[in-house]
């Protein structure tokens, strides 16, 4: 597949990858498969059917994206329906929908940007053409007339309801009257998905459902009906939904989820898709300002596999947001009763007995957010009926402060597995003298030797990630398991050694290094997940696994694999790391799983499993010997006096930027190989000295790396003859080459060396996250670099880049001769 195209779903074609195509053409195409039953013989995308701009118009110069025909043969008397894609506004979009039904057989239209979506149908009366909006389109093989008499067994398992909920939600926030902000509209949604959930539960199989939208129905009528199932569901329901609580959207809104939602059975679909779906919306509502987000589907089922819980063992998550962890938690119980199920021959019943009794009796939750605790509760009443276990409480506070209720459920050293993604963020603090009494890690902590103690000054406060960790190893009876997402910055900062330390009190079995994308775009923060044993000694070895990637990219987009032997993209297969542990850790062929000797581990005091991670080392091996390269690290030659070292001057007081002509550069001036200078950073002379000392003075031909700042880990440039006189920031390195060195590694080449491909696969192992920002610390002496064994490949090279440099110095001379013969210039 070449850069830029995609195959395309219907026809098979190799097509541009154009925003239209890759959000809605071909994202439609599959609905149109998988949840309305067209084959793709009754479908035309390439090369696009073509409709009548007018009576006349003999040669059809409408191109319309997505044909449905009633039949395998493709002509204009047997176009169904026209969907339309490219207008990305619905005015526009509807215009050109309109367009293309007025002159031709289609009855139907379907409009859909990849964000929202309308359907139409087409009426000829008295030789006018009238368009009025439909529920839906009918599935293949029913008539327009049937468009919401569904049996219950007729309603179908959907493929793809992200993108329903996403439609759904654009629909309400641009059309609904009265209600607009997102959580208005979230709690909304939840109260109709229970109407859906009630009437797929309590309707028999060859009766029709409730939950409908006909063709030719008011939307009066539909809303009315939709409300009657709603006191059901009150009563049903009564520990989610109050009877304070109402439907308010206008009866046109409502029809549009009903019309959305009426062909599917949620009950019946895949527990992950549900959730997933009811994520893509309920995270408008969620900006994360008190830290929460979102546990992606996959990470949540990653954890539970590694921790395995048992249908005898009570599990907790003390921060559940929307019940990720115990939906899936109680999905997998539920499979191993089904194996017990098998094995001792139960009946269908005692299964379904032992179910519930798993749902209602072994899983509590407790979720701060009013609204999130609602959420969770409608997870678990989807899956099963333990939603009576989640409490909407503080997890933070004195449990005798707890309602009266969630003290009887939940009890501190009770839990038998933990399975938590705390809220964190550095400006959310928590306060307050007995809360923060209950915590040794609240206390102030004095490092003696090589360990923290404990002293018996307390903080006034503290995040609650930190708190976290303690109060689920107190919910833990002793030889409980828990699996918590936290920060990366706490396993290997300095600066958060007591909290690594304290955890280090228990048994580690688990940490798993996720992707920088796993969050964002929501929130920036590098997190890892960590599996501990309470009041366990510790194991052996400790077992590690590697994410490179999770699936998305920073802006949330898909993202694809990536071979670093064959430098190509693989665009048929998502990069998702996390699918591959799974499967890893349930047989022997180990890449992303390893474990390492736990003592050694402590004595580095580096918890990041990717400083450990062989695989990435091996790939760089196999690479450097195809291409005949050998593999020193920075270090030996630091030892055989090859290289010399120091560190960056460091930064000047913010008063003096701006007010001299002596250059400050940071960390972003070090581009292309080059210094820039900006001129609102210059500073005095006199500042200039004071700081840069005796023995930290420039040479040319001195390389400067960066080594700490967010993407910039491992830049590099030459210091050129116009650049001796400037001071460099403590995060820059500088790395001076001694002459005649038995490698014949001259500054030239060690530039060269330092940009290869292999050393920056290399820094992924070594660059380290302090909450959002990369470190590689002193790391970099570890880097390899790829030396050719071939002398005379190597004087080629060092020869080149010595030629590139010369042209951008000459470059770099001409302004300065000019400024000398006609004064200053400031940029």
């Amino acid at each position: 597949m070449r850069d830029g195209y995609i195959k395309d779903y219907i026809s098979g074609e190799e097509i541009k990858a154009t925003p239209e195509e890759v959000e809605a053409v071909q994202v439609f195409s599959e609905i149109l498969v998988e949840d309305y039953g067209y084959p793709k013989e009754q479908l035309q995308t390439r090369p696009q059917w073509r409709v009548k701009v007018r009576p006349s118009d003999t040669k059809k110069e409408y191109p319309i994206d997505i044909g449905v025909f009633d039949c395998n043969k493709k002509t204009d008397d047997s176009l169904f329906i026209v969907v339309e894609c490219k207008r990305k506004t619905r005015k526009d979009g509807l215009a050109q929908l309109k367009n293309y039904l007025t002159f031709s057989t289609a009855r139907l239209g379907v409009w859909f940007n990849g964000e929202e979506r309308l359907y139409i149908k087409k009426t000829e009366k008295s030789g006018k053409v009238l368009f009025s909006e439909i529920p839906n389109i009918p599935r293949n093989g029913e008539r327009i007339e049937d468009i919401g008499r569904f049996k219950r067994k007729d309603l179908t398992v959907p493929h793809n309801l992200k993108v329903v909920f996403k439609a759904i939600r654009n629909h309400l926030a641009g059309n609904t009257v009265g209600a607009t902000r997102d959580e208005v509209l979230a709690q909304q949604l939840i109260n109709i998905i229970f109407c859906k959930i009630y009437d797929e539960r309590f309707t028999k199989q060859e009766e029709m459902v409730e939950f409908r939208a006909g063709v030719d129905e008011s939307d009066k009528l539909i809303s009315k009906r939709i409300k009657v199932i709603f006191k059901k569901v009150q009563t049903k329901y009564k520990e989610v939904i109050d009877f304070s609580d109402k439907i308010s959207l206008d009866d046109k809104s409502v029809v549009y989820i009903v019309g959305e939602l009426q062909n599917y059975c949620l009950t019946g679909s895949e527990r992950d898709v549900v959730a997933d779906a009811f994520e893509t919306f309920i995270g408008y509502a969620l900006k994360g300002g008190q830290g929460q987000f979102f546990t992606p589907r996959n990470i949540v089922q990653l954890m539970v596999e590694i921790i395995k819980p048992q249908p005898d063992q009570l599990i907790i998550d003390p921060a559940c947001g929307s019940g990720g962890f115990l939906v899936e938690s109680l999905k997998y119980m539920w499979g191993e009763l089904e194996s017990q199920s098998k094995e001792y021959g139960w009946s269908d019943l005692a299964l379904q007995e032992e179910k519930m009794a798993a749902a209602i009796h072994n899983i509590r939750g407790i979720e701060k957010d009013e609204f999130l605790s609602k959420v969770s509760k409608a997870y678990m009443a989807i899956i099963g009926d333990g939603k009576g276990g989640i409490f909407c409480e503080d997890s933070l506070e004195v449990p005798k402060n707890w309602k009266d209720k969630t003290q009887q459920s939940i009890e501190l050293s009770k839990f038998d597995v933990l399975l938590t993604n705390p809220p964190f963020g550095k400006d959310i603090k928590v306060v307050g003298e007995s809360k923060l009494a209950q915590y040794d890690l609240a206390s102030k902590w004095k490092k003696e030797g090589g360990l923290y103690k404990k002293t018996d000054k307390k903080n006034t406060e503290m995040r609650p990630e930190v708190l976290f960790i303690e109060r689920s190893l107190q919910l833990l009876k002793d030889g409980g398991v828990m699996g918590i997402v936290l920060p990366e910055t706490f396993f290997h900062a300095p600066r958060a050694r007591p909290v690594m330390q304290f955890m280090e009190g228990h048994n580690i079995k688990w940490v798993i290094d996720l992707p920088h994308n796993t969050f964002r775009p929501h929130n920036n923060a590098k997190c890892i997940i960590i599996v501990i044993q309470k009041n366990t000694k510790q194991s052996k070895n400790i077992n590690f696994a590697v994410a490179e990637e999770m699936g998305h990219d920073h802006q949330g987009k898909e993202i694809y694999r990536w071979d670093p032997v064959t430098q190509k993209v693989d665009k048929e297969q998502t990069w998702d790391d996390i699918k591959l542990i799974i499967e890893e850790n349930r047989n022997r062929k180990k890449k992303y799983i390893f474990s390492v000797d736990s003592k050694s581990v402590k004595d580095r005091n580096i918890f990041v499993p990717r400083y450990y991670w062989e695989t990435r080392d091996k790939e760089v091996e196999e690479i450097a010997k195809v291409k005949k390269l050998k593999l020193i690290s920075i270090k030996q030659l630091i030892d055989e006096g090859v290289i010399q070292h120091f560190d960056g001057h460091g930064s000047p007081p913010a008063e003096y930027k701006g007010r001299g002509d002596i250059s400050y550069i940071r960390v972003k001036d070090i581009v292309n190989w080059e210094v820039y200078k900006d001129p609102t950073s210059s500073i005095p002379e006199n500042i200039y000295k004071n700081m840069k000392g005796e023995n930290k003075n420039l040479n040319v031909g001195d390389i400067l790396y960066v080594r700490r700042g967010s993407y910039r880990i491992g830049s590099v440039a030459m210091v050129s003859p116009h650049d001796t006189n400037v001071l460099l920031t403590r995060e820059i390195l500088v790395l001076r080459v001694v002459e005649n060195n038995k490698y014949g590694l001259t500054p030239h080449y060690l530039l060269y060396l330092l940009s290869h491909r292999l050393v920056a696969m290399q820094a992924f192992n070594k660059v380290l996250i302090e909450t959002t920002l990369p470190n590689i610390a002193n790391r970099w002496q570890e880097l390899k670099l790829p030396l050719f064994i071939d002398k005379n490949m190597a004087e080629t090279v060092t020869t080149q880049i010595e030629e590139v440099i010369n042209a951008k110095w000459s470059a770099i001379e001409k302004p300065h001769k000019v400024k000398d013969v006609h004064g200053e210039l400031v940029t």
